[in-house]
C-alpha cells in the first residue's frame, strides 16, 4: 500500500505543480509537460495503463502502442491545422470509456479495443499538435510521446501492482467519475 501511494502522489504532484502548462514552453519539455498538466490527458493515459495490466497478455503493450502511434498522427494532423470538431468531447469520452471498462473489469476483445483506443489516441494528439509551438515540432512531440509513454507505464505498473482487485476498479470508477466531472464543466 506504501509503494501505491508514493506511485500516486508521483502520477499527481505534476498536475498541482505545473497547471497544464506546454503552450509556450516549446521543445522537448513544453511536450514533456503538457500531458501531465491538464487532468483529462492525465486521467485517460493512466487508465489505458490500467486497463492494459487488466488485459494483460498482446493488450499490455498492444494499448499503448496504438495510442501513442495514434497520438503521434494526430498531433501532425492538429499542427497542420486539419479540422477535428469533436476533439474536445472525444478526449473526455476517452477519460469517462477507459475509466469504465477498467471499473467493468471489461475485457473486449484487442480488435474491437485497438480502433477505439487508436480513435482516442489521435484525438489527444490532435490537440496536442494545435496547442504545440510553431518552432521545434519534433523536439515537442518526442517530449509529448515520452510523457504518454510514462503515464502508461505509470498505470501499467500500478494496475498490476493492484492485480485486477477491488481497489483496481475503483480507481476505473474513479477516472470515469472525473471525467464526466470535467464533462459537466467542474
Amino acid at each position: 500500500m506504501k509503494r501505491l501511494a508514493i506511485i500516486t502522489a508521483a502520477t499527481l504532484l505534476p498536475q498541482i505543480a505545473l497547471a497544464h502548462p506546454g503552450h509556450d514552453q516549446g521543445q522537448f519539455i513544453g511536450g514533456l509537460s503538457h500531458p501531465v498538466g491538464g487532468a483529462d490527458h492525465l486521467l485517460a493515459m493512466v487508465a489505458l495503463g490500467l486497463l492494459a495490466a487488466q488485459i494483460g497478455g498482446r493488450g499490455l503493450w498492444a494499448l499503448p502502442i496504438s495510442f501513442v502511434g495514434s497520438m503521434i498522427a494526430g498531433g501532425l494532423a492538429g499542427w497542420a491545422g486539419l479540422a477535428f470538431p469533436g476533439v474536445e468531447p472525444m478526449i473526455l469520452a476517452s477519460v469517462v470509456i477507459l475509466g469504465a471498462l477498467v471499473a467493468m473489469a471489461a475485457r473486449p476483445p484487442l480488435a474491437v479495443l485497438l480502433p477505439g483506443v487508436a480513435l482516442f489516441g489521435f484525438a489527444h494528439g490532435w490537440a496536442h499538435g494545435a496547442e504545440g509551438p510553431a518552432q521545434g515540432l519534433i523536439s515537442y512531440a518526442i517530449g509529448f510521446a515520452t510523457a504518454t509513454t510514462a503515464l502508461h507505464l505509470a498505470g501499467i505498473g500500478i494496475g498490476r501492482l493492484l492485480q485486477r482487485g477491488t481497489l483496481l476498479r475503483g480507481l476505473g470508477g474513479g477516472t470515469a467519475l472525473a471525467g464526466l466531472a470535467l464533462a459537466m464543466g467542474g
